[in-house]
């Protein structure tokens, strides 16, 4: 564990830039209509999360990936927030989500933070890293939240300074999950995968067909980022899906 982590977390009163929320977020204990449907997603995940990050095998777990949508909708940021929360609550050490999407930023309203300053600040200013994570729910769970966005998102992610910015997250923590804008809309998202150790693919099951996946796995491969697994966001069931789970 890096020893700006071990900084933030034996720091009293929390130290500016970092604060606890007031209480954890309402969907870790609410109840919805897609709660069924959200579980079985989870599992999914938390499948992922175990071959990739927790037991790897052969290969060393990654310390950076991107999480990355084929189009808008497809809940890539709804996966990385949970992702990011599964692999803090297991003892994956300690956790970063970088809320890397300018264009359309949401991880501030799914942990309920305010939304500044963030990822758009630290690329162009030069305070450490570490001073703009805050902690989310849960000890080991630390949150970037997007930040200070101007009208074009993408003009302030320079290759050099983002790699460096991105290396600095890299000794703070032991995992940094970074969330992505779509790989169909936006070039950002190839652009942050390279900088990462690989790629996880959400795929919406309603509104991804099998061809623009197809182009979407192909311009990972052609940007030589490896794909580390795929998610199957959104799944509809034929059946009630209490019987679907006894199958």
């Amino acid at each position: 564990m890096s020893r700006n982590f071990d900084i933030l977390q034996r720091a009293e009163g929390h130290p500016a830039g970092i604060h606890t929320p007031p209480a954890p977020p309402p969907h870790r204990n609410g109840h919805s209509e897609l709660d069924g449907r959200r579980s079985v997603v989870n599992s999914e995940v938390m499948k992922l999360i175990q071959r990739v990050f927790i037991l790897p095998g052969a290969n060393k777990a990654p310390g950076a990936v991107g999480f990355c949508g084929v189009y808008a909708g497809d809940g890539c940021s709804w996966v990385c927030a949970h992702a990011g929360e599964m692999l803090a609550d297991h003892g994956g050490g300690s956790v970063c989500i970088v809320d890397a999407n300018l264009h359309s930023p949401s991880m501030h309203d799914y942990f309920k933070f305010d939304n500044g300053p963030g990822f758009a600040d630290a690329v162009k200013e030069s305070r450490p890293m570490h001073e703009y994570a805050r902690r989310a729910a849960g000890s080991n769970l630390w949150l970037i939240t997007a930040g200070t966005i101007g009208r074009e998102p993408n003009g302030s992610l320079s290759p050099a300074r983002l790699r460096a910015r991105v290396g600095e997250l890299r000794g703070d923590f032991d995992h940094l999950l970074i969330d992505t804008p779509p790989l169909h809309s936006f070039g950002d998202a190839v652009l942050l995968g390279q900088l990462t150790d690989g790629v996880i693919l959400v795929v919406g099951s309603n509104s991804t067909r099998r061809e623009p996946a197809r182009i979407a796995k192909q311009s990972l491969e052609a940007a030589r980022i490896p794909l580390l697994g795929a998610v199957l966001n959104k799944r509809t069931f034929p059946i009630p899906e209490a019987l679907y789970r006894k199958l």
